[in-house]
């Protein structure tokens, strides 16, 4: 049993909570942290203590939660972890990237476990895909949001282009070679929509739009490989797996067949599309976060993972100062 303290309880760190007391067989629910008085009033919800100082908290504990603003990530996870405690951290791991270099110093000196909330790892559409993801040579990606004043503090591309960095991240084995990127700001003091194109040294390429400005919602990836076509919703939670493969012998009357010419083997594209289990992403990756602990194995989505994906946000945002896209406010 791991004793657990939450930091920040919004409206994201409000889901976190109740799901920590539903993981009661492997965390003790010790208390939260959250100096905003408005937000604490749901301690009596929870049932949990409010401490009013943060060390204190962090001493009481094995490990943290920390879903605060970006803004405290670094100096709340690098307390705990002096401290020898073991940290969950919502994305993006810290405002800086040399914030991230210096957490990930740390955690590699103290022997803590480290894992970054980057919530589409565990999306049950993601991973059934990903058994068939080999090798994607094109991915495109959209992540449409309709407009929330909530989350406008923060640029688009560390609000909700990260989710979709750090799945091609984990999938496209290769180092990047050039990035380019554009965006507008509609509504707000940075890009409400922005569109990024990674190019990767194996060939690989990424095209990414992140929209905080549409009329409706879609979160869906395409990976495209050899011989095979790999669709993911993350919001519907389906994926669809179109492979082609060498026909054998004569062709079945519902066979989709692909004629390539003269000369060429036929090919024989089969569908496929699973029925995908519903499950719970955020408490999947909290309970996987409480196994790393036990069993004293590297999180799924490691310190490295969430520095990398805030490296490559954070080149995008430059490449937007570069076109003027994004105004620094004073």
């Amino acid at each position: 049993m791991l004793k657990i303290g939450l930091f920040g309880l919004g409206h994201l760190g409000k889901i976190h909570a109740r799901l920590i007391k539903e993981l009661s067989d492997v965390y003790e629910f010790v208390g939260f942290y959250d100096p905003n008085d408005e937000n604490s009033k749901a301690a009596e919800e929870f049932g949990i203590r409010r401490f009013d100082n943060h060390l204190e908290l962090i001493d009481q504990v094995d490990c943290i939660d920390i879903v605060t603003p970006t803004l405290s990530h670094f100096e709340i996870a690098s307390e705990a972890i002096r401290r020898s405690k073991h940290v969950f951290i919502e994305k993006p791991v810290t405002q800086t990237l040399e914030e991230a270099n210096k957490l990930s110093s740390l955690t590699q000196e103290a022997a803590v476990k480290v894992q970054v909330g980057h919530v589409e790892r565990f999306n049950p559409a993601f991973k059934h895909a990903l058994d068939f993801i080999q090798n994607p040579m094109f991915i495109e990606s959209h992540r449409l949001a309709q407009y929330n004043p909530r989350g406008t503090d923060v640029p688009v591309v560390l609000d909700l282009m990260i989710h979709d960095l750090d799945i091609i991240l984990s999938t496209v084995k290769s180092k990047i070679r050039r990035v380019s990127a554009s965006g507008v700001a509609v509504v707000s003091e940075t890009p409400d929509i922005t569109n990024a194109r990674i190019e990767f040294e194996n060939g690989s390429v990424a095209n990414l739009t992140a929209s905080r400005i549409s009329l409706k919602n879609m979160r869906k990836s395409r990976f495209f490989q050899k011989d095979a076509y790999i669709s993911v919703d993350f919001l519907e939670k389906q994926s669809e797996i179109v492979k082609m493969t060498t026909l054998e012998g004569e062709a079945d009357p519902f066979d989709i067949i692909f004629d390539l010419g003269e000369g060429k083997e036929k090919k024989k594209i089969e569908i496929f599309k699973a029925d995908i289990e519903p499950s719970n992403a955020i408490k999947e990756e909290l309970e996987t976060f409480a196994q790393s602990i036990l069993t004293d194995t590297t999180p799924i989505v490691s310190i490295e993972d969430g520095k990398y994906a805030l490296e490559v946000a954070l080149l995008i945002m430059d490449k937007l100062r570069a076109n003027g896209n994004l105004i620094e406010s004073h």
